[in-house]
């Protein structure tokens, strides 16, 4: 099905764009709709519900531990602390720069 857009007026081509826009928006919708069915039956498959798998709280998880207790401190200043986890902060990197060993800033 080829269409002359050239022969087409103004009007006739923005009809024709709305008319495109709007199948490919269904089209999208339905195609989600599609997916969605197609996850909740393989999960079910699996003995799981879908919300079980996406929650952040599903079943079988462990809840939080909530914040991690500090393992060193600043020795300049005691009120910084860090867990050894994530990124180190500064202070901590200036103090290892500096010659202290991280066994000495341990709490």
């Amino acid at each position: 099905m080829a269409i002359d857009l050239s022969k087409m007026s103004r009007k006739e081509l923005e009809t024709l764009r709305a008319d495109v826009e709007k199948t490919l928006t269904n089209l999208h919708i339905k195609e989600k709709q599609d997916a969605l069915a197609a996850v909740q039956k393989a999960a079910a498959e699996f003995g799981f519900s879908l919300e079980e798998l996406t929650s952040k709280r599903g079943a079988g998880r462990a809840a939080s531990k909530g914040t991690s207790t500090p393992k060193y401190a600043n020795p300049d200043d005691a009120s910084q602390t860090w867990t050894g986890k994530g990124r180190q902060p500064n202070w901590f990197k200036s103090a290892v720069s500096a010659g202290k060993s991280p066994e000495d800033m341990e709490i």
